[in-house]
């Protein structure tokens, strides 16, 4: 019987794609380089802003000191516009309000920076009681490291094994599996369901309302 769900924040509650493309796209042009569309970013996102600033820059631009000015400016730009455009997925309102009303307690687990984790949460998720919210940094190394899965785990006062990690990504479902947690794929997200299956997804959901089936 599962007690809890620690949710992915990017791709899987919140559709931040449009924001992200936006803000590196900026860094990209004040260079006078390549843009790229929503879709190519969808491939990009996942292993946190660092790793999706030298995917986006050219081959012979990815030194590490173009690197970390590109990744100062691309933080300071999303900073300023993480909200601008991302909202909660449809569905997802729903969701939270019905493992609410079955007293399931509820975290997140994000590879976004932690104060943009935050920040995010903040105006997206005000209305729901969540146990913990994670983000990149500090102490918590990135997912798919299930450090920050073990501590959401242990601060509910859950086991692993009474959690769902539900994710968008591989590397949400390296988590769930490193962490000993429930593998939920989402396929609403990010990514597509032969990433989820061949990193481990345990259940693959079409909808968000899908997810109560699971936990019934």
């Amino acid at each position: 019987m599962f007690k809890g769900v620690v949710f992915d924040l990017d791709g899987t509650l919140a559709n931040s794609i449009e924001d992200i493309a936006n803000s590196m796209n900026t860094v990209l042009q004040e260079r006078g380089l390549d843009t790229y569309d929503y879709s190519t970013y969808k491939t990009f996102v996942g292993k946190g802003v660092k790793n999706l600033v030298e995917n986006a820059l050219p081959e012979a631009k990815r030194d590490v000191a173009t690197v970390e000015e590109c990744f100062q400016r691309m933080m300071k730009v999303y900073d300023d516009n993480c909200v601008a455009k991302t909202s909660l997925y449809p569905g997802i309102p729903e969701l939270l309000n019905a493992l609410q009303d079955k007293n399931l307690k509820i975290a997140i687990f994000s590879n976004k920076a932690n104060d943009l984790t935050q920040k995010v949460v903040k105006v997206l998720l005000a209305n729901w009681k969540l146990e913990m919210v994670i983000g990149a940094g500090g102490d918590i190394p990135r997912k798919p490291d299930p450090k920050g899965a073990l501590l959401i785990s242990e601060k509910m006062g859950i086991t692993p094994e009474e959690l769902m990690y539900v994710g968008d990504s591989g590397v949400d479902m390296e988590t769930a599996k490193n962490s000993g947690m429930h593998a939920v794929g989402v396929l609403w997200g990010f990514r597509d369901m032969e990433e989820l299956l061949e990193n481990g997804a345990q259940t693959i959901i079409h909808h968000p309302m899908d997810l109560m089936q699971s936990i019934d």
